[in-house]
C-alpha cells in the first residue's frame, strides 16, 4: 500500500513537471512573430479567393482549396522545427548539405515540366527542392561556418564558405531557376556577415559579384559567348528600358504596372479587376500576385500586406540579436535576409524597380513548395527565440 501511494506521488510529480515544462515552452515562444505569420498566411488566402475567383470555371474555390491545404502541412512542418533543438543542425551540416545538393541534382534528371526542371513529381505531391533548399542550405552554410568561428578571419575560411555555396547554387542555376539562384546568393552574403567575416573579404566578395553580373549580361553576350538564356537576359535587361517592347518583352511588366494603377487607394474589388480576370497579367495567382492585389484591393490593401511583412522581418531580426550561440544566430540572419530579399524582388518586379527573376511572394503566391518552406522556417526562428530565451 506504501509503495502504491509512493508511486502515485511521483507519478503526479512528474505530470506536473512535464505540464511545467510545457507551460514554460509555450511562454518562450515570439508570439508576435507567431500571430504576425499567421494574420500573414490568412490575408494571403483570403487575397488568393479574390485573385483567383474567376481562374476556374465551375470551381471558384480551387486554388483557395489547394493553398489552404499546403498551409496546413507548412504549419505541422512549423510545429515540428519549433520543437527540434537547432544545435541538431548544427552538428548535421554536412548531412544536411550533401542530402540538399542531392535533391536538387536529381531534378536536373528528371523530366522536363512546363519547359523547365525545377519539380520532383512523387505521384501525390509534387514539389520544389530548391524552395526547401532555401532553408537547408542556410543551415548547412550556418554550421560550417560556426564550426569555424575562430577562424573566420582567414581568406581560406571565406573562399571555403563561398566554394561550397557555389555547389547548390550552380545547380540551381542550371535548372533553370535564375532566381531561386539569386536568393541563395543573398543569402551566403547574410550568413557572412553575420558570423563576423571581415569587411575586407566581404567587399572583395561584392566586386567579384559586380564584375560577374557585367560579364554575363554585358561582355559575354556581345562576344557571341550567352551564359543565360535569351528570355533570362532579356527579363533582366527590360526592366532598365521598360517601354521599349511592351507588345513582347515588357508586356509583362506594363500590365503589371497598369494593375497596381488602376487599383488606386481602395481597390477595384474582385469582379471589376479587369487587368486580373480578364488575364490580361500573366501568371496574376503567382509571380505578379501583388499586382493583382492591388488591383482588387488598392493601395490600403497593399499597405497592409507591407507592414505585416515589416512586423514579421522586425521579429526575425530581433531574433537574431537574442539566439544563445553563433549558429543559431547565423541561421536566423540568414533566413530572415532571404526572406526579405524574396518580399524586395518580387514586389519590386512588379512595379518595375527590379527585373523580373520568377521568385515568389512569400507566404501570397499559389505554390506548395514556397509555402511550406517558409512556414519551416519561421519554425527555426521561433525555436531559436525559446531556446535563446530559456538560456537567459
Amino acid at each position: 500500500m506504501v509503495d502504491y501511494v509512493s508511486n502515485s506521488r511521483a507519478a503526479a510529480r512528474a505530470r506536473r513537471r512535464e505540464a511545467a515544462e510545457v507551460a514554460s515552452f509555450v511562454r518562450r515562444l515570439d508570439w508576435i512573430l507567431l500571430g504576425s505569420v499567421a494574420a500573414l498566411v490568412g490575408y494571403g488566402l483570403w487575397a488568393i479567393a479574390g485573385i483567383t475567383h474567376h481562374d476556374v470555371p465551375g470551381n471558384q474555390g480551387y486554388y483557395l482549396t489547394r493553398q489552404s491545404v499546403y498551409v496546413v502541412i507548412g504549419v505541422l512542418g512549423l510545429l515540428i522545427a519549433t520543437l527540434i533543438d537547432p544545435d541538431l543542425y548544427r552538428t548535421r551540416w554536412r548531412v544536411i548539405f550533401g542530402g540538399t545538393s542531392f535533391l536538387i541534382a536529381i531534378v536536373l534528371l528528371a523530366g522536363p515540366i512546363r519547359g523547365s526542371k525545377r519539380w520532383l513529381d512523387l505521384g501525390f505531391f509534387r514539389f520544389q527542392p530548391s524552395e526547401f533548399g532555401k532553408v537547408l542550405f542556410v543551415l548547412a552554410l550556418a554550421g560550417f561556418l560556426a564550426e569555424r568561428s575562430r577562424r573566420l578571419h582567414e581568406v581560406r575560411t571565406t573562399l571555403t564558405a563561398i566554394g561550397l555555396a557555389s555547389i547548390p547554387i550552380f545547380l540551381v542555376f542550371l535548372q533553370p531557376d535564375f532566381g531561386s539562384a539569386l536568393v541563395y546568393c543573398a543569402a551566403v552574403g547574410a550568413v557572412l556577415f553575420v558570423a563576423g567575416t571581415p569587411w575586407t573579404h566581404i567587399a572583395a566578395l561584392a566586386a567579384g559579384a559586380v564584375a560577374l553580373t557585367v560579364l554575363v549580361l554585358g561582355a559575354l553576350p556581345a562576344a557571341g559567348v550567352p551564359i543565360l538564356k535569351d528570355y533570362q537576359q532579356k527579363r533582366l535587361t527590360s526592366f532598365l528600358n521598360p517601354d521599349q517592347d511592351p507588345g513582347g518583352t515588357t508586356y509583362n511588366i506594363t500590365q503589371s504596372k497598369n494593375a497596381i494603377g488602376a487599383g488606386q487607394l481602395r481597390g477595384r474589388g474582385v469582379d471589376n479587376a479587369t487587368q486580373t480576370t480578364l488575364n490580361f497579367l500573366p501568371e496574376h495567382h503567382t509571380d505578379f500576385v501583388f499586382a493583382s492585389l492591388a488591383e482588387e484591393r488598392g493601395f490600403v490593401g497593399a499597405s497592409l500586406l507591407l507592414m505585416l511583412y515589416l512586423l514579421v522581418v522586425w521579429r526575425g531580426l530581433r531574433i537574431v540579436t537574442l539566439a544563445r550561440d553563433p549558429f543559431s544566430a547565423i541561421v536566423a540572419g540568414g533566413l530572415v535576409f532571404a526572406l526579405l530579399f524574396q518580399i524586395f524582388v518580387n514586389v519590386g518586379m512588379t512595379m518595375g524597380i527590379a527585373p523580373i527573376t520568377g521568385i515568389p511572394l512569400p507566404f501570397v503566391s499559389v505554390g506548395g513548395s514556397s509555402m511550406i518552406a517558409n512556414l519551416i522556417a519561421i519554425g527555426i526562428l521561433l525555436s531559436i527565440h525559446v531556446r535563446a530565451r530559456a538560456r537567459r
